[in-house]
C-alpha cells in the first residue's frame, strides 16, 4: 500500500470512513465497487490497508459499530477535516458511497443515495430522522451529481426533496457470483428470511402468515439477521402466543461464508418488507436458485422481476398463501429456481462498476 503524502495530487478521492472490519450493507456495496474505479488511480480515505491504491489514513473511530458516537464523529470529520483533505490532495472530485459531503464548501463531490426509509418510517427520536431530514437534503442539492441503486430510490429523492431527475442516474446493486450460487444441495423444510429486524421489515406479519400455513407444524421459518432489543422481545411474544416456538429459528447474524448453504437449502426466501431501497438478499436468493417470495412495492419488483411471487406485504393472507404455493407445487418451486438464476444474471458488480465509471467521468 502507498500512503498519499502532502505532495501527492490526485484528482479522484474516494471516502471510504463507512467501512467496517466485516462490511454489510453500505460498507458491502463500496468494497465491491472501488475496484473497478482503478483506471481513475483514485486515492482512497480509509483507515485500513488497502494493496494496490494509494491510501490516505484517517481515523478507525467513524464507523457504525461505534453506534451514534461513531455517526457523530465521522459527520464533524466529514464536515471540518475531509475539505482539508481535499485541498492537501489538490483533488478535483470526491466520490462519496453514501450520502455524506461537507456542506458549503469548495469540494466537489458525487454521492450514492440508497433510500429514504427513515423519513417514509420515521422513528421517534431517533437522530437519523433529522439527519435524512435536514443533513441529507443539502448534500444532495449541493452534489454534482447523484448515484442512486434504484428507480424507486430515485423518484423518492426527487418527491421528498425535489430535486430534478436529470441529476439522478439510477446503477443497480449487484452480487458476488462466484458467492451465491446454485449448490445443488436437497432442500429443507424452512422458509427463510434474511435481514434487519425493524418494523418495516413486516417480520410480525410474516410469523402470521406462517403460523397460518395449513400443514404449519411440517415447517420452519428461519429468521436470519442481528438480534434487536427493541423488536426482537416482540417478535418472541408473537411466537409463543402463536404457539410456533419450536418452528420459528431467531438465528441472528450469520457469516457472510455460511450464507450460501442457508439460502440453498431454503424451501423458498419469504421477504416482505414494506420498503426498500434495493432488497440485496432477494438477488442472492435467486442467483442460489432458491425460489422468492416478496413485496409488491418499491424497488423488490425491479429486483425480482418476473422470477419471483410478488404479494402484497400488508395482507398475511396473501403472503400464506404464496408460501403454501411453494410448499406444495413442485413445478412452481423449480420454476422459479430456474428463472431467479437465469434473472440473476442481468446483475454483476461489473456492470455496476463501469456504469459509476461512466458518471464520475463526467466530472473529472
Amino acid at each position: 500500500m502507498k500512503i498519499v503524502d502532502n505532495i501527492s495530487a490526485k484528482q479522484l478521492i474516494i471516502n471510504l470512513s463507512i467501512l467496517l472490519s466485516q462490511p454489510t450493507g453500505i460498507g458491502n456495496y463500496a468494497q465491491n465497487l472501488f475496484p473497478y474505479l482503478k483506471s481513475f488511480q483514485p486515492t482512497l480515505l480509509v483507515a485500513r490497508k488497502y494493496p494496490d491504491f494509494d491510501c490516505y489514513p484517517i481515523p478507525s473511530n467513524l464507523t457504525p459499530d461505534h453506534g451514534t458516537k461513531g455517526h457523530f464523529n465521522r459527520l464533524l470529520w466529514t464536515q471540518f477535516q475531509l475539505p482539508q483533505i481535499y485541498k492537501k490532495l489538490k483533488s478535483s472530485l470526491l466520490f462519496s458511497p453514501l450520502p455524506e459531503a461537507p456542506l458549503y464548501s469548495n469540494c466537489r463531490f458525487v454521492v450514492t443515495s440508497f433510500d429514504m426509509i427513515p423519513l417514509r418510517f420515521p422513528k421517534r427520536f431517533s437522530p437519523l430522522t433529522p439527519y435524512h431530514r435536514y443533513y441529507t437534503p443539502e448534500v444532495l442539492k449541493q452534489a454534482q451529481h447523484i448515484i442512486c441503486i434504484s428507480q424507486t430510490t430515485a423518484q423518492d429523492i426527487t418527491n421528498f426533496y425535489g430535486i430534478s431527475a436529470n441529476k439522478i442516474t439510477s446503477i443497480p446493486l449487484a452480487y458476488d457470483r462466484t458467492h451465491f450460487c446454485p449448490l445443488n444441495l436437497p432442500k429443507r423444510n424452512y422458509f427463510l428470511y434474511i435481514g434487519r429486524q425493524d418494523p418495516y421489515k413486516n417480520i410480525q406479519r410474516l410469523i402470521t402468515a406462517f403460523a397460518a400455513l395449513p400443514n404449519s407444524k411440517d415447517y420452519e421459518l428461519w429468521l436470519v439477521g442481528p438480534s434487536d432489543r427493541r423488536y426482537t422481545p416482540i417478535l418472541t411474544a408473537q411466537v409463543a402466543e402463536l404457539d410456533i416456538t419450536n418452528q420459528v429459528k431467531f438465528l441472528d447474524y450469520i457469516p457472510y461464508s455460511e450464507l450460501p448453504k442457508i439460502i440453498n437449502e431454503a424451501i423458498a426466501l419469504v421477504f416482505p418488507s414494506l420498503w426498500e431501497g434495493f432488497g440485496l438478499p432477494v438477488l442472492e436468493a435467486m442467483a442460489c436458485g432458491t425460489p422468492v417470495i416478496t413485496s409488491n412495492l418499491s424497488s423488490l419488483p425491479e429486483v425480482a422481476g418476473d422470477a419471483a411471487i410478488l404479494i402484497n406485504p400488508y395482507n398475511t393472507g396473501e403472503i400464506t398463501e404464496a408460501m403454501q404455493a411453494i410448499a406444495t407445487d413442485l413445478e412452481l418451486r423449480s420454476r422459479l429456481s430456474s428463472q431467479g438464476i437465469t434473472h440473476s444474471q442481468q446483475f454483476s458488480w461489473e456492470k455496476t462498476g463501469k456504469a459509476t465509471v461512466e458518471v464520475l467521468s463526467r466530472y473529472l
